[in-house]
């Protein structure tokens, strides 16, 4: 692997509340205060020919930690986000905030089996945006992955949980409320929004290692997460040319659940179009994080 990894506390950049917009940006909350109640499913349908070959390249040059699927989905995510800001947003306390770090929660089942346990993990992105998405998000993933896997270590999001699930139900409801309450107004201790994945900028679920297709998943009113992403089984199929031709290709489905308040259909739709021109042109992403695309 590329030694890209980086201490993580130096990545962290506190959000930045946005004052500076549009008044129904900032009365919304107060019309629609749940996130969960406020959820735009789009099914986005991406031609994985390019990004298999990619792939392929990758791991002949460095077969031993092999480059998958997800680990390219999530470098072209970060690559949509960076570019694409306003996806990295969110509502608190009925207030707007922009995040000025991009990190991603996923679980990793530590073995596939039903008894197993899973664990809840986090990766945050190169802040100065230098490295190549696609080795950093590898190397990343893989590290964090290891250790839940190899060391049969828990996760610190697991950890906590642990200890909070051991109280009486009455006081650890009344811990919850404090807890709720320290979220609305966006004072909740770092060492505990740090490893929640209801605080990431994308909750990613890689549906299709458990050979299932994408699918709709809900967004959450705890935490601050506005944007689940799922990734579904690869499949053969059909795409039509501009005379009607059908060629049979490799594709994976991606389901995408967003915050529609945070941003408008027209800056989604875009967002979605530099997503698959990403993840269709992947050489990309051997590219700085934040150099920008020419894909209209």
């Amino acid at each position: 692997m590329s030694n890209v990894n980086r201490d993580d506390s130096r990545r962290i950049r506190k959000p930045t509340r946005i004052r500076d917009t549009d008044s129904m940006h900032l009365f919304v909350p107060f019309l629609l205060p749940n996130r969960a109640d406020n959820e735009a499913f789009i099914s986005k349908t991406v031609d994985m020919t390019a990004a298999l070959q990619y792939i392929a390249e990758k791991n002949a040059a460095d077969p031993e930690h092999k480059y998958t699927i997800f680990h390219f989905v999530t470098a072209a995510l970060a690559k949509t986000i960076a570019l694409r800001p306003k996806l990295n947003r969110y509502y608190s306390g009925k207030r707007f905030y922009q995040r000025n770090d991009i990190s991603f929660a996923f679980v990793a089942k530590k073995q596939f089996s039903d008894e197993a346990h899973e664990s809840l993990l986090f990766v945050h992105a190169d802040p100065e945006g230098t490295f190549s998405p696609m080795d950093y998000y590898h190397d990343e993933i893989c590290r964090r992955v290891y250790k839940v896997k190899k060391e049969n270590a828990d996760d610190e999001a697991t950890d906590i949980i642990s200890v909070l699930t051991k109280l009486p139900r009455p006081i650890l409801s009344f811990v919850v409320g404090i807890l709720n309450w320290l979220l609305y107004h966006n004072i909740l201790p770092y060492s505990l929004s740090s490893v929640d994945p209801y605080h990431s900028s994308v909750f990613i679920t890689n549906l299709g290692s458990i050979k299932m297709q994408a699918g709709y998943h809900h967004l959450t009113n705890w935490g601050t997460n506005s944007f689940f992403l799922a990734i579904g089984e690869m499949k053969k199929t059909p795409f039509y040319d501009e005379n009607g031709a059908v060629t049979m290709r490799d594709a994976i489905e991606l389901g995408i659940t967003l915050d529609e308040r945070i941003a408008d259909g027209y800056y989604y739709s875009k967002s979605i179009r530099l997503l698959d021109y990403i993840m269709t042109h992947p050489q990309i992403l051997d590219k700085p994080l934040t150099e920008t695309v020419d894909f209209e």
